[in-house]
């Protein structure tokens, strides 16, 4: 049962008299289910206040409601600046209140511009042409950029920019709302698909923003963003607070993840050791497609082998070239079904060969969300060879779904589930479970951990490990140096489209980062400068 907070923690939360945000007695409850019960949550002017906790404890459902998706409960209560705000919200009033949100991935349009992202929902029209005046447009988007001290092409195509530069057009649409001295910002999971290079840039740029009196309410998964930037820190399980704001400062990851667990977490970051198994490797050989050239690698059975490097470097297009998701130009994998030219392949070829693909994007590449966990875990086992004209066999799809909701403690433990109805971490589980059922020689993951609670990322990652241990070959793709330390066994960093260096041995995040940026070791993300709480 899930603890109330205690008193003494509602003194570690003091804050100003009049907070920036005061959410109080916020409850929301779908059909019998009572999702969040309770809430309460304080946030100073001039701080970064970090929210986590696992998936489905109900963050996401209070961003929506501070956001005006959701309506919650009688009796609940949202305030700012000292004043108690309508409910549900409504856009255009948090907007004047100075409460605006950078959502999940930034939330951009890829072929717009900069101008029309940042004043995306903002344009206005001449009173009676009911025309656009794109100068005033273009100085209104100067201006917040001024206000930033950031200089970006108005007329550049978001898609054309660097991933430090979208961060900047995505918070500047965010802060154009808010007064120079004030507003808060909800940072909900925006910094999911950025790089470490994008990342340091991104608090960079929000440290000057808080140092002059603006709030940000940070919803992550990454503790090490808690660890670094955040100020205090408030913690849900379950749909309720268990941590009330507090003090970030001393803390490590091993404190965070045992608060959202409720128990000690003191494994979370243990990399077990590779197991020696006799067999022929998986070899890659002169692999060329996409952004990749003449790229050759071997992966012994037993073995987690990672890629990594910038944007564009190219290691982020192996696994899609490997499966056959995209067309290779040349090159051939051998597995223990014999060789094949990789450009032959096709997804159906892949996984009859014996490789299988775990997907970045799961709602849009990896899963079929208005379908069951049974329907999705069976469906690589039925629609393919003999099996795709045979009657359907729903004692085994029960019993596979039974199984793997076992292994991998999916919740909730119920086989018909709609995927969309699931928490981001255990849709990620079901995911891996649905490649990890058909006993591939080549398990392929890109970003197996990304977007998921510390406790269903410890889960995935002793799966891919365990999967290593019975034989497999395993190769992981990914940006996360954290992941890829707990993970992998080596790593090779790419650039350019081919393979820079090979890290062995005692494999560090910092050693990764070093790898990957020659300017020297890996910084924190944040110095506090000027901050409050």
């Amino acid at each position: 049962m899930t603890e109330p907070v205690h008193p003494e923690e509602r003194e570690k939360a003091a804050v100003p008299a009049v907070p920036r945000l005061s959410v109080g007695s916020l409850s929301i409850t779908f059909g019998s289910a009572r999702v969040l019960r309770d809430v309460a949550l304080d946030v100073a002017p001039g701080e970064i206040h970090a929210l986590i906790g696992q998936n489905g404890c109900g963050k996401s459902t209070l961003a929506k409601i501070l956001t005006g998706v959701y309506n919650p409960d009688h009796g609940s209560r949202v305030s700012v600046d000292g004043a108690d705000v309508q409910l549900p919200i409504r856009p255009d009033e948090a907007r004047a209140r100075g409460v605006a949100v950078v959502h999940q991935s930034l939330g951009l349009v890829r072929d717009a511009t900069v101008l029309e992202n940042t004043r995306l929902g903002r344009l206005t029209a001449s009173r009676f042409l009911r025309r656009i005046d794109w100068q005033r447009e273009r100085e209104a988007t100067r201006a917040v950029f001024r206000r930033m001290g950031r200089d970006i092409p108005l007329d550049a195509r978001v898609a054309d920019l660097r991933e430090d530069e979208r961060a900047v057009v995505a918070i500047a649409r965010a802060l154009q709302d808010l007064p120079d001295d004030g507003g808060l910002i909800i940072l909900d999971e925006s910094t999911r698909a950025l790089g470490r290079e994008a990342l340091e840039h991104f608090f960079e740029l929000l440290d000057g923003i808080v140092a002059n009196g603006t709030s940000v309410l940070l919803i992550t998964h990454r503790l090490e963003e808690v660890i670094d930037a955040a100020d205090r820190v408030t913690v849900m399980r379950d749909g309720q607070v268990v941590v009330a704001g507090r003090p970030v400062e001393g803390m490590d990851k091993t404190a965070l993840a045992s608060l959202m667990l409720g128990r000690q977490a003191d494994d979370l970051e243990h990399r077990s050791a590779a197991v020696a198994i006799d067999g022929p490797p998986v070899v890659v050989a002169g692999l060329t497609g996409l952004r990749v050239h003449d790229v050759g690698f071997g992966i012994k059975p037993g073995e987690v082998l990672g890629l990594t490097g910038l944007g564009g470097s190219g290691y982020d297009d192996v696994p899609y070239l490997l499966s056959g998701a995209t067309r290779a130009e040349a090159g051939t994998v051998t597995l223990p079904s014999g060789t094949a030219k990789v450009r032959r392949l096709s997804p159906t070829r892949a996984v009859a060969a014996g490789v299988a693909l775990v997907p970045e994007g799961r709602e849009d590449a990896g899963l079929a969300m208005e379908m069951t966990v049974t329907e999705n875990l069976a469906f690589p086992q039925t629609c393919t060879g003999k099996r795709l004209l045979a009657p359907v066999d729903t004692a085994f799809e029960r019993q596979l779904a039974r199984d793997w909701i076992e292994r991998l403690d999916v919740r909730p433990r119920l086989s018909q589930t709609l995927l969309k109805n699931m928490s981001g971490g255990n849709q990620q589980k079901v995911l891996l479970a649905k490649w990890l059922a058909t006993d591939p020689a080549l398990l392929v993951l890109h970003e197996p951990t990304q977007a998921v609670d510390v406790g269903a990322r410890h889960i995935i990652v002793s799966a891919v490990r365990e999967a290593a241990r019975q034989g497999r070959s395993v190769l992981v793709a990914g940006s996360d140096e954290n992941e890829l330390a707990l993970l992998c066994d080596r790593v090779l960093v790419f650039a350019d489209g081919a393979v820079r260096e090979e890290i062995t041995g005692d494999i560090t995040p910092e050693r990764i980062v070093g790898s990957l940026y020659t300017s020297g070791p890996r910084a924190r993300l944040r110095q506090r400068a000027g901050a409050g709480g």
